[in-house]
């Protein structure tokens, strides 16, 4: 494969970059038409690396993608799922190049989508190319590229229901995510699920003057943020009655297992330029990203916020909070939970909805599978040294729908580093990562 990609590299940045210059933004509606065409996109590469068939599905959101290769019905078949759309740009003056104007400096693309999740999926249709053209393919390949990642996938399960049979697999190959360090690889064994609603606490019927009734009515955003305080407390534990009844509590030999994977706290808080680390007490902060659940307030807005002063009592105020849950807490659950906790603290002079936005259940595969085995194995090969468990904190929700749906295991074999800074401005992905990441992929198929 490294031959391969130094033959035909110049050709894959050409297409990628055709890819990445799309502005398949799922959350925005005047990128519905962006959506077509970067599904169309891949349906071409897709059938130019060797699919027997690729084509777009219509869904109730989206377009999803799929295509396949089958060598023969009874071999073992190997599900590729990725996302095509990606996360809106903004802040756009922080960006140092055009966010949908590719390029490469400091060895590494510069985009949306560089990493998350173009490039990442881009690595399996290559490593597909190389083993049908080098008539290394020994399996069944198929592949499922959806275009509501980034929204919670609101479409993906109803679909991937009624077309169970077409996507029926052995094992389904994700690379979505982020791996230790360039130098550590390590493989994903589950991730967190996730909870994300939005809150409005509302006071009186209209903004008030503040010095004419400020002292004598509840103002929202006092409430709101009295109210938000008192979901942690002290010890980092979230305060909703019933949130960690199904936690499940990691054993010490297990704990020890992921307590392998190297961190360098000092160099942690320098990359964030903080002063010092936080969370639940009694944990590492690789614990308390992979194997403990979390909240977190992701906006928080009302009243005058414009240039200058506006003397007002608002009568609104709003946040968007997000829980990350860890396998066997279920998402609706822990989000009536939520609900019904957060409308019982609310101060009197102030009423209160909760709005549910999407979710998704987490998950865990066994490090002695097949799979893991052979990516374990494809990965050492590449990187010169085995790579560790870990456990993700973020979260791809549908993929534990995916689980239930076609009783088939995720495997997530990421290349992504923390630099890539994939939901932020600069967006990249390292070109060295990028060449390994096919690398491995191709070996995959060689192991599995």
């Amino acid at each position: 494969m490294h031959q391969y990609i130094e033959k035909n590299k110049e050709r894959f940045f050409e297409e990628l970059f055709e890819l990445l210059r799309i502005p398949s933004i799922s959350s925005s509606s005047e990128h519905k038409q962006d959506m077509y065409k970067c599904a169309d996109k891949l349906v071409q590469l897709l059938k130019e690396a060797g699919a027997d068939k690729a084509q777009v599905y219509e869904t109730d959101g989206h377009p999803v993608v799929f295509g396949e290769k089958i060598v023969d019905p009874k071999l073992p078949t190997v599900l590729i799922y990725g996302h095509y759309d990606v996360q809106p740009v903004d802040p756009i003056e922080l960006w140092k190049s055009q966010p949908f104007e590719p390029e490469i400096r400091d060895g590494a693309i510069y985009a949306r989508g560089a990493n998350d999740d173009k490039g990442q999926t881009f690595m399996h249709i290559k490593a597909f190319e190389y083993i049908v053209k080098e008539n290394k393919i020994r399996h069944n390949i198929k592949f499922i590229f959806e275009g509501e990642e980034e929204i919670g996938s609101p479409s993906l399960a109803k679909w991937a229901k009624e077309h169970k049979k077409m996507l029926a697999c052995d094992i389904i190959l994700v690379s979505d995510t982020t791996m230790i360090s360039d130098k550590v690889p390590s493989i994903n064994c589950g991730m967190r699920g996730l909870a994300y609603l939005e809150v409005k606490v509302t006071g009186p019927n209209k903004d008030l003057h503040s010095g004419h009734y400020g002292g004598a009515v509840t103002n929202p955003i006092n409430a709101l943020c009295t109210m938000i305080a008192s979901l942690i407390d002290a010890d980092g534990h979230v305060t909703v009655k019933g949130f960690y009844d199904d936690v499940v509590v990691l054993s010490r030999k297990d704990r020890a297992m992921l307590g392998k994977a190297p961190f360098d706290i000092k160099e942690y808080k320098e990359f964030l330029d903080i002063n010092a680390v936080a969370g639940e007490k009694g944990y590492t902060t690789l614990e308390r990203t992979g194997i403990r659940p979390c909240l977190d307030v992701n906006g928080i807005w009302g009243g005058f916020i414009g240039e200058g002063a506006k003397t007002v009592i608002p009568s609104t105020a709003h946040a968007k909070i997000s829980m990350r849950l860890v396998p066997d807490q279920e998402c609706g659950k822990i989000a009536k939970l939520f609900a019904k906790h957060f409308c019982s603290i609310a101060p009197k002079g102030v009423k209160v909805t909760v709005t549910e936005h999407h979710g998704g259940n987490g998950f865990l595969i066994p490090i002695s599978s097949n799979a893991y085995k052979a990516a374990s194995r494809a990965m050492h090969d590449v990187y010169g040294i085995e790579p560790v468990p870990s456990r993700g904190g973020g979260s791809i929700p549908i993929l534990a729908d995916m689980q239930n749906i076609l009783k088939a295991d995720p495997l997530l074999m990421g290349f992504g580093l923390e630099r890539d800074t994939i939901h932020s401005p600069n967006e990249s992905y390292l070109l060295s990562q990028f060449y390994k990441g096919m690398e491995s992929i191709a070996l995959f198929y060689k192991y599995f």
